[in-house]
């Protein structure tokens, strides 16, 4: 009987931690979002995605993205949208199953989803930075 005890009082312990760890985990990805997301964009970025930054909203997510994938990676650190995008549809999905019953879950993943287009759109910005300075290196190196 002490021996069944333990064994439950272990996997509790081992659930309760794997919890903390996925909260956390969900934590950071939310303040890596928000730090990033803050950041400005060229106008640039939002005339080649067909929107209007006051405009943006959660369903120009794609477009940025096709964008980004659009945008060669040349040169400065990777940037990998797979959080983003996994982010993105969990808010979606939520959205849609939840949306309607409740206006403040609503309101909360529309938000989400603007602030996932908003990181999209910065991180195109930084691709197009990174390499219009490695086209300019280049040019100034011949």
């Amino acid at each position: 009987m002490q021996m069944e005890a333990e064994g439950m009082f272990s996997a509790m312990l081992f659930a309760i931690a794997v919890v903390a760890l996925a909260q956390f985990a969900l934590y950071y990805l939310r303040a890596m979002l928000t730090g990033v997301a803050c950041q400005p964009v060229d106008r640039r970025v939002f005339e080649a995605a067909q929107v209007e930054e006051p405009e943006l909203c959660g369903d120009d997510f794609g477009k940025l993205l096709s964008l980004h994938a659009l945008t060669p990676r040349l040169e400065g650190a990777r940037s990998s949208l797979l959080p983003v995008r996994c982010y993105y549809q969990a808010m979606k999905k939520l959205s849609n199953l939840c949306g309607g019953i409740s206006p403040a879950v609503a309101e909360w993943t529309r938000r989400e989803q603007l602030l996932c287009a908003r990181f999209a759109a910065v991180q195109v910005n930084r691709r197009l930075h990174n390499n219009l300075a490695h086209a300019a290196a280049m040019d100034s190196n011949q």
